[in-house]
């Protein structure tokens, strides 16, 4: 039995609404760049959002202050996901919002003048903590009746909306706003950095010559409704949330199983859960990071599950770089849009197949292809995996 989804929003370095990022997906247009707005002396590729804080603050109309950019672009996509929509009282509403940031890139500010002796700010370490995200979201959005973050690293994102799809079916809720939101900040690009995995030149997922990856941020929320709030609102299905699982293999803090282990478990249980059989996926959007460890073991859990007949599949994250706990709510949207326009999303800067799996994602866009269900992969850091499964169908 499936979830609904009737909402969906979306910012990223492609695009600040859904329709733009999905031009951008149609184009083969990346949005990762030289940094702008992000105070930095290394000219690294990341994948920003076109905006400074300042144009979000008045964009959204936001009066206190201090607030974290982490905040900013989640309110942008969970307003786009919420739409209209208006409360009742006969309905409970909740929102789970995963980050793993939070407000850091307000602490760096506070830190420096800090240091500097500059009249800190004090009150800007309020919206350090990953929950001051999704209270202010909520806060302004009115949502009182349930309120939770996750921050299970790279499958956060994945894992809120994971929670969501199952208060509902245990009816504990009648609809939530699943998802996550990241910004990109100093103390993230030089821990990537530090492991050896930032990639100086584009990303190249699934590419033998792959170094590592870009990074990105966004934020992306989805609408789940039950029959209940939708008899009440009147809002349309986009898509369905069919399937999903979480297998935490705990083979490292930060590398995955070189026998994809885990991931093998999330999918195999995704696709149990969703009751539609492997060989009814029409596409893997994939985790796909471009780092030498993640891609191999995702290539090798997709051989493990699928055999010789794996599905077309591509990494988005050449779009929008990895946006760590937004990316599993970012690749939902790209997953649903996939299955409403017919389309297989192009995975760029691929040349060569990895040597020990020989797996070849699509390069070109595919159109009018019969797209029934979107494999969703999102793998984090210490082994947090987790699949979901996004159909048109019940």
């Amino acid at each position: 039995m499936g979830v609904r989804v009737t909402g969906f929003g979306i910012v990223s370095a492609i695009g600040l609404s859904v329709t733009e990022n999905l031009l951008a997906l149609r184009e083969g247009r990346t949005g990762i760049g030289p940094m702008r707005f992000l105070d930095n002396s290394d000219s690294l590729l990341v994948g920003e959002v076109k905006m400074s804080n300042a144009e979000l603050e008045t964009k959204l109309h936001v009066s206190q202050k201090p607030i974290s950019r982490t905040s900013l672009l989640g309110l942008k996509a969970a307003r786009e996901a919420w739409g209209s929509n208006q409360h009742n009282a006969e309905l409970r509403t909740g929102i789970i919002s995963a980050t793993s940031v939070g407000g850091m890139d307000r602490t760096e500010d506070f830190y420096k003048s800090y240091l500097a002796d500059n009249h800190p700010d004090f009150a800007k370490l309020k919206t350090h903590d990953s929950g001051n995200t999704t209270e202010r979201i909520a806060a302004e959005l009115g949502i009182s009746g349930y309120i939770n973050t996750l921050s299970t690293a790279c499958s956060s994102g994945a894992n809120a909306i994971m929670l969501g799809a199952r208060m509902l079916l245990q009816n504990k809720l009648d609809r939530v706003l699943v998802g996550g939101s990241d910004a990109l900040t100093k103390f993230t690009i030089n821990g990537f950095r530090s492991l050896m995995i930032y990639d100086d030149q584009w990303c190249r997922p699934f590419d033998e010559s792959r170094s590592g990856l870009n990074l990105g941020e966004g934020a992306a929320f989805l609408l789940l409704e039950n029959e209940k709030s939708i008899g009440i609102t009147g809002n349309k299905t986009i898509g369905y949330v069919n399937g999903w699982a979480n297998a935490a293999d705990a083979y490292h803090q930060t590398a995955s199983s070189p026998e994809g282990k885990g991931a093998t478990l999330a999918i195999t249980n995704a696709l149990t859960k969703s009751g539609i059989d492997a060989a009814e996926i029409s596409y893997v959007n994939a985790h796909g990071t471009g780092t030498k460890n993640n891609d191999l073991s995702e290539s090798v859990a997709l051989k493990n599950v699928f055999g010789e007949h794996v599905p077309f599949f591509s990494s988005t994250k050449p779009y929008t770089g990895h946006t760590l706990a937004a990316a599993g709510a970012i690749e939902a949207v790209f997953s649903l849009l996939s299955i409403r326009n017919s389309l297989i999303f192009p995975n760029l800067n691929y040349r060569n197949a990895i040597e020990e799996t020989a797996l070849e994602p699509v390069t070109a866009l595919q159109t009018e292809m019969p797209i029934n269900a979107v494999l969703s992969n999102s793998f984090g850091f210490g082994g947090n995996n987790s699949s979901l499964v996004f159909s048109n169908h019940e």
